[in-house]
């Protein structure tokens, strides 16, 4: 009777325990599933703010970009002609007439106009003769390789 009512007893802590194997896996499988979803939203969390800013960027480069090109604009409306000789009449000046121009002549200067181009002389180019062979080329080679190799090898033996 005692064997019957001790294999009853393990029988029921065996099944208890397996529920609580059960009920175990079940909360670390909604932990687990918690902490997935948490990092997920993390995620996309911090994308969606890169996302804005990198908006923001973008719309600041544009706006930089429109004023640069504003900028351009009231450069080139300066500097154009009839501007300059608008501002050259506030300032005083006049264009002159030709009558008004007076050329001066100045006694011991020479003008001295120099040759823009040089002389071609033309001599036959003596190219050099070519003489050398596949062989002969693999020869001076493999000679180089072999006299750096030597000359290694007296260094490391000195050292």
């Amino acid at each position: 009777m005692n064997t019957r009512r001790w294999l009853q007893q393990a029988v029921r802590r065996t099944a208890d325990k397996h529920e609580q194997q059960v009920f175990y896996l079940l909360v670390l499988g909604v932990v687990m599933a918690l902490i997935v979803g948490a990092l997920y939203l993390v995620n996309v969390a911090g994308t969606s703010t890169i996302g804005r800013q990198l908006e923001a960027l973008l719309l600041e480069r544009e706006q930089l970009e429109h004023s640069n090109e504003q900028l351009r604009i009231q450069i080139a409306e300066l500097r154009s002609v009839p501007r300059l000789i608008a501002r050259a009449e506030e300032l005083g000046f006049r264009q002159v007439t030709q009558g008004e121009i007076e050329y001066l002549f100045v006694e011991g200067y020479r003008i001295v106009e120099q040759q823009t181009v040089a002389p071609l002389e033309l001599s036959p180019l003596r190219l050099p003769e070519y003489d050398e062979t596949l062989w002969g080329w693999i020869r001076l080679q493999a000679n180089a390789m072999l006299s750096q190799f030597e000359a290694y090898n007296q260094l490391s033996t000195e050292g």
